[in-house]
């Protein structure tokens, strides 16, 4: 019996757009935060018309990608706290946030610096920081969460821009990054006493 061609077609179609994808991943993390559909096409070893076939533009490329980082890093944004208290809560979360724009950060600081290029990059952009503001409103209590000021200042202390600036621009360490972050969450918090 003779193979499906149209199965081995659907293979090679499927490699071809797993390599384009996993093309875009490598740009990103080797610091091209910009990188174009032909040299996207290089490093994917494939033809401008082939990434154009499996990807009307390079939103699309974007979106995919997005979605596969969402799958590989919802298990830790979904996990319950161990910490029984708000503030204990707040340190963990500055943990999680940690290992979190540590996953995320070349295709992060792609969708930052891109945001104002792409109208899919900039709401992808917004539904982050949208989502990222409710997960941390949800650990606070109501007296911290109303003040804006404060909760603003958390908020922007717990921010990826803030991360970016102590890892990229000052080179510090994971550890240091957090500590930094870290005291200023407990200088914004001393004195505070609701349970």
């Amino acid at each position: 019996m003779e193979p499906d061609t149209n199965d081995g077609r659907r293979l090679r179609s499927g490699r071809s757009r797993r390599r384009i994808i996993e093309a875009m991943f490598e740009l990103l993390r080797e610091g091209d935060m910009t990188p174009s559909a032909v040299a996207v096409a290089e490093r994917a070893n494939v033809g401008m018309r082939t990434v154009f076939r499996h990807f009307e533009d390079m939103d699309s490329i974007y979106d995919e990608m997005t979605q596969e980082v969402g799958i590989a890093i919802t298990p830790m944004l979904v996990a319950p706290y161990e910490a029984t208290s708000w503030h204990g809560r707040l340190l963990e979360c500055l943990d999680r946030r940690a290992v979190l724009y540590e996953t995320v950060f070349p295709m992060k600081m792609c969708i930052t610096l891109r945001r104002f290029q792409s109208d899919f990059l900039r709401q992808q952009h917004d539904r982050d920081v949208a989502y990222l503001r409710s997960a941390l409103k949800t650990i606070l209590p109501t007296e911290i969460t109303s003040n804006r000021e404060l909760f603003g200042a958390m908020e922007a202390a717990l921010d990826f821009s803030t991360w970016r600036q102590l890892r990229q621009d000052q080179k510090r360490s994971v550890e240091s990054a957090k500590k930094s972050i870290r005291l200023v969450l407990e200088g914004l918090v001393a004195g505070i006493e609701v349970d």
